[in-house]
C-alpha cells in the first residue's frame, strides 16, 4: 500500500507572495516539501513551458538534471534518506528513474544499486554507471526488476521504489505548483501525462488540493482534467479506467518501445484512477505505430527534444481533439517526462 505524506496547511503556510522570491528549482516550495533545510539538489525543477500551437504548450521535463522528471522526485527522495541515515539506496527502473537516483546517490554520497530490464536501452545503463551507481539487468520488465532487488539488493539499502516510500511523489507534486505560477493562477484545462508507474499524476492532484487548503485555488475551483496516456501494449490504468474499476490488474506480455510507459503493475495505479475521474479526465491508450510520428511531429514544431513518451501523450492529443473531447480554446499542457537522446 503506498505510503502519503500530510501536511497541516491553513491559508498561512506558504502565502503566494512568499515563494516568488524562491530559487528557480522545486525548493522553492520547501514549506510544503518533507525537509525544512539541507536538501540533496542539482536545480531541479522550473522547467518552461514552450508553445506548441494553438492553446496548448508543453512542460518541457527533458530540462531537468539528467534529463527528466524523475529529478524532481529523487532529489526529494534522497534528500529525506539521507537526512534519516541512509547508508545505501536501491530501486528498479525502466530507465530515467534509475540515472535520477544514481546521480542525486553520487550528490548524496550514498551508494547506489538500480535493477532495470535488460533490454532497457544502454544509455541509460551507462549513465548509471557513470554516477557510480552498481547495475543489475534483468530479463522481463520492471515488475521483475523489483522483484530481482527485493530479492538480491542490500539488505541495508533505502528502497526507493516507485510509491513505496512517500518522498518521490513529494518531488512530482511541485510541477503542478509550477504551473500554477506559470499560468498566473489560473491552471490549465487540461492536463495530458504519459503515464506508467503514475507517480506525477499521482503528485500533481495530491498538490490541487494542497492548493486548495493553502488558500491558492478557492475550496470550488475547477480543477485541470486530467488525462493518462499509456501505449496500447501496456495499459492498465487505461483498462481499468475504461470499464470501471477501482484498481488496475497486472499486464500480460506488456510491449512497447516507450519505456516509461511499460509498467504492466503500478503500486499506485488505484489512485491513478482515482485521480482521473475525480477531476472530470479520461485515458487514452495510443498505438505503438503512431507514438514514433508524433513524436517526430512535436519535436519539429516546437524545437523541444522530445522522447517517445512526449510523443504518446502528443498522439493522445490528437486523438481527443478529434473526438471533441478537448473543445477548441480550451488550454492544455502536455507533458514531455525527458529527453529523447537516451533512445538514439
Amino acid at each position: 500500500m503506498p505510503l502519503r505524506v500530510v501536511y497541516r496547511l491553513d491559508h498561512g503556510t506558504m502565502p503566494r507572495k512568499a515563494v516568488q522570491g524562491g530559487p528557480t528549482s522545486l525548493w522553492r516550495y520547501q514549506a510544503v516539501l518533507p525537509l525544512a533545510d539541507g536538501e540533496v539538489t542539482l536545480s531541479e525543477g522550473w522547467t518552461p513551458l514552450v508553445p506548441a500551437g494553438d492553446d496548448v504548450w508543453v512542460k518541457d521535463e527533458a530540462r531537468n538534471p539528467t534529463g527528466s522528471f524523475k529529478a524532481r522526485g529523487m532529489s526529494a527522495a534522497v534528500s529525506v534518506a539521507a537526512a534519516l541515515g541512509a547508508r545505501a539506496l536501491a530501486a528498479p527502473s525502466a530507465g530515467n528513474a534509475a540515472g535520477a537516483l544514481a546521480a542525486y546517490g553520487a550528490a548524496a554520497r550514498l551508494p547506489v544499486t538500480v535493477a532495470m530490464p535488460d533490454d532497457t536501452p544502454r544509455p541509460f545503463v551507462e549513465e548509471c554507471r557513470l554516477y557510480g551507481a552498481e547495475v543489475a539487468l534483468v530479463p522481463g520488465t520492471i515488475s521483475d526488476a523489483g522483484r530481482w532487488l527485493r530479492a538480491n539488493g542490500p539488505a541495508d539499502a533505502f528502497d526507493v521504489s516507485t510509491l513505496r516510500e512517500p518522498y518521490r511523489v513529494e518531488g512530482k507534486k511541485t510541477m503542478a505548483y509550477e504551473l500554477f505560477e506559470q499560468c498566473d493562477g489560473v491552471l490549465p484545462d487540461v492536463i495530458v501525462y504519459p503515464t506508467g508507474g503514475g507517480t506525477g499524476l499521482v503528485g500533481m492532484w495530491k498538490a490541487f488540493g494542497e492548493m486548495r487548503a493553502l488558500g491558492w485555488l478557492a475550496p470550488d475551483a475547477r480543477l485541470p482534467r486530467m488525462v493518462s496516456v499509456q501505449a496500447v501494449g501496456c495499459a492498465p490504468v487505461a483498462r481499468a479506467f475504461e470499464t470501471g474499476a477501482e484498481r488496475t490488474e497486472p499486464w500480460p506480455d506488456p510491449a512497447t518501445r516507450a519505456y516509461g510507459l511499460r509498467v504492466p503493475a503500478p503500486i499506485g495505479g488505484f489512485l491513478c484512477v482515482r485521480a482521473l475521474r475525480e477531476t472530470g479526465g479520461t485515458a487514452v491508450t495510443v498505438a505503438e505505430e503512431a507514438i514514433g510520428p508524433a513524436t517526430a511531429r512535436l519535436a519539429s514544431t516546437t524545437g523541444v527534444d522530445v522522447c517517445p513518451e512526449g510523443g504518446a501523450a502528443w498522439a493522445a492529443l490528437e486523438v481527443l481533439r478529434d473526438r471533441g473531447w478537448i473543445a477548441r480554446g480550451e488550454r492544455v499542457v502536455l507533458f514531455n517526462t525527458g529527453t529523447g537522446l537516451k533512445y538514439r
